[in-house]
């Protein structure tokens, strides 16, 4: 992870920036991204709401970012995802979780261990016993990445309105696993 720092980020004030990194590793159009504006803004104005970010350190760019929240039941996430972990007998992972909300980073820096220190540093500021996150179903990095740090399939399909692919969600008990030195 040479040239790149990680470190707790007020995101309100990096919004913009954040939402371009999200755009290029999501692949989003503006409307998408003018909407995810107001979303990300909002859950961060939520009691215990947090954000990391990973900025290269030769030109001062954001190159990832995570930010997540302590569970709410209810939050919009929380009731569109409840049906399908009741139908599981997960939804108690609702109760005392902290949400990764979003984790980005740009495709030049992806496979570089930048994903893996967001969301391991971000969870060890959680106070709650475990985390909960939702990806999309299929095999991918993220997938890969979040199943070695102790995260599990706890509902799938999921599926989201107006999102085209479905979803998995997945939890882990805090704190994450680190690999072996």
């Amino acid at each position: 992870m040479e040239n790149v720092v990680v470190r707790p980020c007020a995101l309100a004030e990096h919004v913009d920036e954040a939402l371009a990194v999200q755009a290029k590793a999501f692949g989003l159009g503006p409307e998408e991204v003018a909407i995810r504006r107001q979303i990300v803004l909002r859950h961060l104005a939520c009691a215990g709401a947090r954000a990391w970010a990973a900025h290269h350190t030769v030109d001062g760019r954001m190159v990832g970012f995570v930010y997540g929240l302590p569970n709410d039941r209810g939050h919009w996430w929380s009731s569109v995802v409840q049906p399908y972990l009741r139908a599981q007998d997960n939804d108690g992972w609702l109760d005392d979780s902290f949400v990764i909300t979003e984790l980005h980073v740009l495709p030049d820096f992806q496979a570089r261990g930048i994903g893996r220190r967001l969301i391991t540093e971000i969870t060890d500021t959680a106070t709650e016993p475990r985390s909960i996150l939702s990806a999309i179903d299929g095999e991918s990095p993220a997938r890969h990445l979040y199943r070695t740090l102790g995260y599990r399939d706890l509902a799938r399909p999921v599926h989201f309105p107006s999102a085209p692919r479905p979803y998995a969600v997945m939890g882990a008990h805090l704190p994450l696993p680190r690999p072996p030195a």
